[in-house]
């Protein structure tokens, strides 16, 4: 059941009211979040701008959640990645170590090869996913919506019970 109430969130997003470039600006920082680990002072810090900026919140814990099931898969790259930027780049070692003796920066856990590793492919990613989401979003309202309306799954979900009640408290939500 659960599965259906995540499709059933999913296509009320992608029809609804926000524009393409909300879903899209949710999306792609909940993916910041779901490619780095979450307990941060910069998974924090990019929890506080989803709740601050005008996007949407269900996108962002979307992206967020098929994010961090991708992400454990990439984390042998993320690793390399870290490691990489870490310990071969002799200019930014300095740095590292200014960092790691101020007094708010180690919360990041920046010093983690999979977390710094982690945290820069998730800002690099989340340009292009941006503007991917954005596009599919405006592909989906165009063109495929009405396919998805033919679906059984769909039609199954909008005839049960559970979906009556949701529009009916929905909707009375909306007259109070």
């Amino acid at each position: 059941m659960l599965w259906l109430k995540l499709l059933s969130n999913f296509l009320r997003i992608m029809r609804e009211g926000q524009t393409p470039a909300q879903i899209a600006g949710g999306f792609a920082l909940g993916a910041i979040v779901g490619f780095s680990p979450m307990l941060t002072l910069q998974g924090v810090v990019v929890w506080f701008i989803i709740l601050i900026l005008n996007v949407n919140l269900s996108a962002a814990v979307l992206g967020f959640t098929v994010c961090s099931i991708i992400a454990y898969i990439f984390d042998p790259l993320f690793h390399y990645i870290g490691y990489f930027v870490l310990v071969e780049i002799d200019a930014l070692r300095s740095l590292w170590t200014t960092l790691y003796n101020a007094p708010l920066a180690p919360l990041t856990r920046f010093n983690n090869t999979v977390v710094m590793g982690s945290f820069l492919c998730a800002i690099l990613l989340s340009v292009p996913i941006y503007f991917g989401m954005r596009e599919f979003v405006i592909l989906y309202r165009k063109t495929l919506a009405a396919t998805v309306d033919k679906w059984r799954i769909v039609q199954i979900m909008k005839t049960s019970t559970l979906y009556k009640w949701y529009i009916r408290i929905r909707d009375l939500g909306g007259v109070l």
